[in-house]
């Protein structure tokens, strides 16, 4: 495993990241979800990704049961706010800042997070006053450091601008072969202001392992095959052209030496402003597999190859 600094800070984390969405959002999976972060640990793994939002408290409550008795310093722990965890509790007012570190820290069951992200923007609290919450949780040693996720462009920079209050050292963009939107503004952006770049879904929701076929019915235990998670995919990338793109992809994965799922992170990690990129697994080899990316040199003619692919097939 290879590990960067994230942003300006002092976090040296790993190149792949462990995200803790599905796996840990259900109870019934909690067995298995906590062997993975066991393993992730064993294989290199210093980064845990999580969200209050995720299961409402269930993916924190099982991380937090993974994690219990490894020594603090082993790890590095990122949580997130914003969306509903109630009726009335949601967003990123001063009140519920404080209130949901709270919550997540108790659940987490230890006494600071070294990353607090802002799950998204919110329209409905001026920035001023979410900035002064976050320094404030900062301050109080309850978060070491503080980033976003898919934030609008001139919200960060207004943030960034703010006099007096703590500063983002990281981002957490949707970024693959596939969606490679934040290359125009936010990464430029970020990599002046001393930002990284935590990434999700690195593998397109999965299509980047090349499992899916075109013309061939969905595999049952995929997420596209699973009726409860139909409306966490980009059906847009299920058109036959692009699925037929990404099998021509083998081929190049198969000359740098990897898997197409290796590949996929390998080429996200060229990327000198991404730190880190979170995977998900349900199971050991998984995680042995695509920890095997990190610190692979993806040749830059290679890579240039497979965008030239899909940009086609776009």
């Amino acid at each position: 495993m290879n590990y960067r600094r994230l942003g300006a800070s002092d976090l040296v984390v790993s190149e792949i990241a462990f995200g803790s969405w599905l796996t840990f959002s259900s109870g019934a999976r909690k067995k298995d979800a906590i062997a993975c972060v066991h393993r992730a640990l064993h294989r290199g793994i210093t980064l845990f990704d999580t969200a209050n939002v995720y299961g409402l408290g269930k993916a924190e409550k099982a991380l937090g049961e993974a994690l219990r008795g490894v020594p603090r310093d082993r790890y590095v722990l990122a949580t997130k706010l914003y969306f509903p965890m109630s009726d009335i509790d949601r967003g990123l007012s001063c009140a519920q800042v404080h209130k949901q570190i709270d919550a997540s820290l108790e659940r987490l069951q230890v006494p600071y997070v070294d990353l607090y992200q802002c799950h998204r923007y919110d329209e409905r609290t001026p920035l001023e006053e979410t900035m002064r919450a976050l320094t404030e949780v900062v301050r109080a040693g309850k978060a070491r450091y503080i980033g976003f996720s898919e934030w609008p462009i001139d919200r960060i920079e207004a943030a960034l601008a703010m006099p007096g209050v703590e500063k983002f050292v990281s981002s957490q963009p949707q970024y693959s072969l596939l969606h490679r939107g934040p290359e125009r503004e936010l990464l430029p952006l970020c990599a002046r202001a001393g930002i990284s770049q935590i990434v999700w879904s690195p593998l397109a929701q999965g299509l980047l392992t090349g499992k899916y076929l075109p013309g061939a019915p969905l595999p049952a235990n995929s997420r596209a095959g699973n009726l409860s998670l139909k409306n966490y995919i980009t059906t847009d990338w299920f058109k036959p052209r692009l699925l037929k793109a990404i099998q021509e992809l083998k081929p190049l994965a198969a000359e740098a030496g990897l898997t197409l799922a290796q590949f996929a992170l390998a080429w996200v990690l060229r990327q000198p402003n991404v730190a880190a990129a979170i995977i998900g697994a349900t199971r050991a080899e998984q995680i042995d597999e695509n920890v095997a990316a990190s610190g692979h040199a993806l040749p830059t003619e290679i890579a240039q190859r497979a965008e030239a692919i899909i940009d086609t097939a776009s």
